[in-house]
């Protein structure tokens, strides 16, 4: 499994936006992420900051890291594009009917942060069926047994 460093997803984002500015040939996750990024016009100005890689966001002080925003983009991107978990697409569309295609992506990344928050929290892998069925609930779908 791929596991980025902090300064390696910075540069990512940073390079595509740059790249995407630019007008250069875009690999295809590149295409996606410029797509996220294109997406979020609040976070255009960071991706072209000289300070972008260093700079700190701080949930204490209210502030969320849109490098983590696009990361968990690109993450639910990848999931949705080979059912996974299993079911992933289904409820995706149902919250797609109710929100559109960007909220439903928020609504599902507010899901995967918060598993990815008990999972680091407990020191324990990330449960595929609990993050199902928290999308499931937002969907107004009935959970999926364990």
């Amino acid at each position: 499994m791929f596991n980025p460093t902090r300064e390696q997803v910075r540069e990512f984002f940073i390079d595509v936006w740059r790249k995407y500015q630019s007008q250069e040939v875009l690999a295809a996750l590149e295409t996606i992420a410029a797509g996220i990024a294109l997406e979020h016009p609040e976070y255009h100005a960071l991706l072209s900051a000289p300070d972008a890689m260093t700079r700190q966001f701080s949930p204490e002080n209210g502030q969320a890291n849109p490098f983590l925003h696009l990361s968990l983009h690109l993450a639910i991107e990848e999931q949705l594009s080979i059912n996974q978990p299993p079911g992933i697409q289904a409820a995706f569309e149902t919250l797609r009917k109710l929100h559109g295609r960007h909220g439903a992506m928020h609504e599902v990344l507010e899901c995967l942060g918060e598993e990815m928050f008990k999972a680091l929290r407990d020191k324990v892998p990330p449960d595929g069926t609990a993050y199902l069925n928290s999308i499931r609930r937002r969907a107004g779908m009935p959970p999926i047994d364990n």
